[in-house]
């Protein structure tokens, strides 16, 4: 088991966090929202797909609407 005691990312909390380019950006940023909202439903369809052992085509789709918004989250996190 591994224990953690303290965390430190080094850069403090003021209510921001950092974009895939390194730009600090509130953590109410709509773009924040909308990669964890990706990243979450993302993570819904793999417990989906735990349960299509018997759907093999259906588990291949949902496979690829996964890797869409892989890169859809990593598109988001790095702005133009």
């Amino acid at each position: 088991m591994v224990v953690l005691n303290k965390i430190y990312t080094r850069t403090g909390d003021a209510g921001e966090t950092a974009l895939g380019s390194g730009e600090r950006v509130s953590k109410a940023h709509l773009r924040i929202a909308a990669y964890g909202t990706v990243d979450e439903t993302n993570a819904a369809i793999g417990v989906v797909r735990l349960h299509l052992t018997d759907a093999p085509e259906l588990d291949r789709m949902m496979g690829l609407i996964q890797n869409d918004l892989f890169d859809l989250g990593g598109d988001l996190a790095v702005p133009q």
